[in-house]
């Protein structure tokens, strides 16, 4: 049975209209329910945790509700004590979905992929870097020695990284649109920008162009996912043009490249801003049904 980690439980309010699709969390977690998964709510991520990829001073704002207005706007939330402990909660499924994956195969956070937190700033409705944070975790344990980001999501994971800029212990692979969020890049190890209205075959061809040669280049003990269905075709934020049939194929490319060397996988939900969030949603659903069914063959 599939298990993931959710925190759908704990609802960050939003003003009425705001651009970011929050309800998908909780229509997703219950979808998989009902598909036969096991979801169960995320724990809040550690403060020493939470350390181990930002800031004193930032955390510390965060924690207040007190950070000014233009880094508020930045962040694109409206600060307050639910967002913060909403965001502690997709930190801490992330980390139980890495820590999950390397006793079962795969871990799926049912939210993070938090991709735009710098280690002093959130940005792109990104208040912590969830992948960050469970990468030096688990390398700061001691249970792996070495970590590969891949990050899916349409926009470049900017905040990821500059943070681990220098880490030798985790590489940074990013698939995203060239003209896109964020305009300003920061170096991956690996970047490859598509243009605007790439579809499944240009998308699949520079996936499969790429990856496997840095999957084993890299033979990491653990892959973590950013999964972002704004590839999706029309997608709010995305330019892309991808199918869900194209998504689907993407997600199964990872999970067919962990299955062969037989690297834990953990998943993150990264971003999804169609017009129709039940569309968002079902690409959420199909991709994770793909990747667990590849790993449990």
């Amino acid at each position: 049975m599939p298990h993931g980690f959710s925190p759908a439980h704990l609802p960050a309010p939003l003003p009425p209209g705001h651009r970011f699709p929050m309800t998908k969390y909780a229509l997703l977690a219950e979808r998989l329910r009902v598909d036969g998964w096991a979801v169960a709510p995320a724990p809040l991520a550690e403060e020493a945790d939470l350390a181990r990829a930002h800031d004193p001073a930032y955390l510390a704002a965060i924690e207040r509700c007190a950070l000014d207005a233009r880094a508020e706007r930045r962040l694109g939330f409206p600060q307050s004590p639910e967002l913060v402990r909403r965001s502690k909660a997709s930190v801490g499924g992330t980390v139980a979905a890495a820590r999950w994956a390397l006793g079962h195969g795969l871990g799926v956070s049912l939210a993070g992929g938090t991709h735009h937190a710098f280690a002093d700033r959130g940005e792109g409705f990104c208040v912590y870097n969830d992948l960050v944070v469970a990468a030096r975790t688990l390398l700061d344990e001691g249970a792996v020695g070495r970590v590969l980001v891949v990050d899916l999501d349409v926009h470049q994971g900017n905040g990821t990284a500059a943070i681990c800029a220098g880490d030798e212990r985790v590489v940074t692979y990013s698939v995203h649109g060239a003209r896109n969020y964020p305009f300003v890049k920061e170096a991956s190890d690996l970047d490859v920008p598509l243009d605007d209205g790439a579809g499944d075959r240009a998308y699949l061809d520079a996936l499969e162009r790429t990856l496997p040669a840095l999957f084993a280049a890299v033979a990491p003990d653990l892959v973590l996912y950013q999964g972002g269905v704004d590839v999706l075709d029309g997608d709010r934020f995305g330019r892309l043009t991808l199918t869900e049939g194209g998504v689907v194929a993407r997600d199964r490319t990872v999970a067919e490249l962990c299955r062969a060397a037989g690297t834990p996988l953990a998943t993150t939900l990264g971003g999804g801003y169609h017009g129709e969030v039940a569309r968002t949603v079902a690409a959420h659903a199909a991709g994770l049904t793909a990747i667990a069914a590849v790993l449990a063959a």
